[in-house]
């Protein structure tokens, strides 16, 4: 038991690393990001590689600011060329970091 009070101030980081928990936005970054490069290497025909690369016919959206796509922030990171990032483990792999970090960060 950590016997910690909102009137001790410790900050969440702190609370942490003591218990040896980790962060949850950090977690479900970390497994957006994998997910998406497994998605993108597979080639059994399914859906999801289609899903992520499909383009609406008319190519245009609505007035304002457009709500994000779930690739945007990947594509943020790893660039326009995401897909081909993507194909190489090693490469995808050492993006995953920065990724996590401005996820976290943002959120």
């Amino acid at each position: 038991m950590l016997r910690v009070s909102l009137r001790d101030k410790i900050r969440n980081v702190e609370i942490r690393r003591r218990t040896r928990v980790t962060d949850i936005a950090q977690r479900v970054a970390k497994l957006k990001w994998q997910w998406a490069g497994h998605i993108i290497r597979r080639r059994d025909g399914r859906w999801g590689t289609k899903v992520l690369e499909w383009q609406p016919r008319t190519g245009k959206r609505s007035v304002g600011q457009p709500p994000t796509r779930w690739t945007d922030d990947i594509r943020h990171v790893a660039g326009s060329r995401w897909i081909q990032a993507a194909q190489n483990c090693g490469i995808w792999n050492s993006l995953q970091k920065t990724y996590v970090q401005q996820w976290t960060s943002i959120c």
